[in-house]
């Protein structure tokens, strides 16, 4: 079977530019959630992290371990290449140099929001194996769109490894700082979109009719049926991705409603909820973070989160420690967070009991400011409902609730 040429990704300076880009901005705002930072789009072409973007030493330090993290600068003995620089640029060229001596690694980091992401590394050369099998899926693109960062394996996977599996880099346009809306207008035969379940949804809901030839990548979350139906009555061939952070891809699918298939060098796992691979004459078992109905054994379909998770936008968040947040508060008696219904969004939303000392009104403004010095933008509640109990069924067990009955 043929296998596409393998270049150091790093050489391409727009791809190595958007993984520092992205992961830069990423802990900046992670480091002050309060705080709004310019969009990509409105950088500066070389922009200073203190005079231009407001980093201090600590948001530097944060920043740079991160970078030094995923690019593996401890193999090097670089890890202290990016402190004394504050631009943009200079931290680009001590990545450049840190990979041309050692590139066979890359940590990424899990968008979850539990205080501590897990780290989970990859060798940069099972990575390839897998955009091989990739491009194979999407032959003939011309061009990538993407909605997600480049610095989290499934942006880093199609969005700087995949352009460039057939040797020559395909061009990578940034749809983070366009509305949905705008793709109608910007999508062209051969364009690959590379997109999550929630900016696919709003697609849908405009009713989208692509060009011939177009492929949509959604993955992070399971895209609902009803999503993927729609877009594909509007032209678009939508390959859904299967996988993790731990793992990296695992299956595909690009019909709605049907079991993912595994990718070829993946296999069931002898042991409940794992699946193997074998990497040079190595057998590798991992653990899945979904609970996987098999069909048989290359065919399967995801059930829910073993560790409860839920996705808002592409990333990880944990209701339970959003209402851990919340319950810090001293204004918050008890409170629960969940997703919202179908029929009422796709963020998150939350049940707040009130000590008896505080008004729902009052509270509710204070809640606001608190989230907001606290809290992510996909982990905050869009909706705040208030009650003298928490919702619960007549069995006792906790209940769910219309947002529109409790504002």
């Amino acid at each position: 079977m043929e296998q596409f040429r393998q270049p150091q990704w790093w050489q391409h300076e727009p791809a190595l530019t958007r993984v520092v880009r992205d992961l830069v901005s990423a802990e900046l705002a992670a480091a002050h959630p309060g705080r709004v930072l310019p969009a990509l789009s409105s950088w500066p072409l070389d922009p200073d992290l203190v005079a231009d973007l407001g980093a201090d030493s600590l948001d530097l330090m944060g920043a740079a371990t991160s970078l030094a993290d995923l690019l593996g600068f401890a193999r090097t003995g670089s890890e202290d290449a990016l402190l004394a620089q504050t631009r943009l640029a200079d931290w680009i060229a001590a990545a450049r140099a840190s990979l041309a001596l050692d590139d066979t690694e890359l940590t990424f980091r899990t968008s979850g929001s539990s205080g501590a992401p897990k780290r989970c590394s990859h060798r940069l050369a099972g990575l390839w194996r897998e955009v091989d099998e990739l491009a194979r899926l999407t032959p003939g693109r011309r061009r990538i769109l993407s909605a997600v960062p480049a610095h989290h394996i499934y942006g880093f996977l199609f969005t700087v490894l995949l352009p460039q599996a057939s040797g020559a880099a395909l061009p990578v346009m940034d749809l983070r700082g366009s509305s949905p809306a705008a793709l109608a207008s910007m999508v062209a035969p051969g364009d690959l979109v590379v997109a999550h379940p929630d900016f696919w949804g709003q697609v849908a809901a405009l009713g989208t009719v692509f060009p011939y030839d177009v492929i949509g990548v959604s993955s992070g979350a399971p895209c609902p049926d009803a999503t993927a139906r729609v877009l594909q009555e509007g032209g678009l061939r939508l390959l859904q991705v299967y996988g993790s952070s731990e793992t990296a891809g695992v299956g595909w699918r690009d019909r709605a409603g049907e079991p993912y298939r595994l990718l070829p060098y993946w296999r069931r796992g002898g042991i409940e909820r794992t699946i193997e691979r074998t990497i040079d004459g190595v057998e590798e078992r991992y653990p899945l973070q979904d609970w996987l109905d098999w069909t048989d054994e290359e065919r399967f379909v995801p059930g829910g989160r073993v560790d409860q998770a839920v996705q808002v936008g592409g990333t990880n968040v944990y209701p339970a420690y959003v209402a851990e947040v919340l319950g810090m508060h001293p204004g918050v008696f008890e409170c629960v967070v969940r997703p919202m219904r179908l029929d009422e969004g796709t963020r998150l939303k939350a049940f707040v009991v009130p000590c008896k000392a505080f008004a729902p009104e009052s509270l509710r403004t204070e809640l606001a400011a608190w989230i907001a010095e606290r809290l992510g933008p996909a982990e905050r509640p869009a909706a705040l409902s208030f009650g003298p109990a928490l919702p619960r069924q007549p069995n006792g067990k906790p209940a769910d609730w219309i947002i529109d009955a409790w504002e």
